[in-house]
């Protein structure tokens, strides 16, 4: 029997190990790499569960291989759910710059006692033309100074 194909819409080689791991031989994980997309799929949505359909159905349509995505950011209390689908970029600029962000939040919640956060994953998966979307969230709170 063949194994079904999925893509995984990232080229991030840590994710693609993790997801493998839990999928062991059930699947036959591909990358956009793996399929020849070169695109920087945009994530334009204000949404984390948009962007993660905005990733795995630029796949389906394109490629019409049964796919899926996610998006992930940190919803904060005290902040009214920031920074949200906008954690990768929060200090702003472009590019993943964990340093300036964490820096910032620090600072934004400086003297506020409530430091209540969440980690928001958004799945969207796409077998067989079919949309499903998932969702997986870690609560804890923001400590005051970073670990060494």
């Amino acid at each position: 029997m063949m194994k079904r194909k999925l893509v995984f819409a990232t080229n991030n080689a840590h994710k693609l190990e993790e997801v493998a791991a839990i999928l062991g031989d059930q699947v036959e994980l591909l990358s956009l790499n793996d399929i020849g997309c070169q695109t920087d799929i945009p994530e334009t949505a204000e949404t984390l569960e948009g962007n993660a359909l905005l990733k795995s159905s630029y796949i389906y349509k394109n490629y019409h291989l049964d796919c899926f995505a996610d998006d992930t950011g940190l919803e904060v209390e005290a902040l009214n759910g920031a920074p949200g689908v906008y954690s990768a970029r929060y200090a702003g600029g472009e590019g993943h710059d964990a340093q300036a962000n964490m820096l910032k939040l620090l600072h934004e919640l400086d003297g506020k006692e409530n430091r209540k956060a969440q980690f928001r994953t958004a799945i969207s998966l796409i077998l067989d033309g079919k949309e499903y979307l998932f969702e997986g969230v870690i609560k804890g709170e923001i400590i005051k100074e970073k670990r060494r």
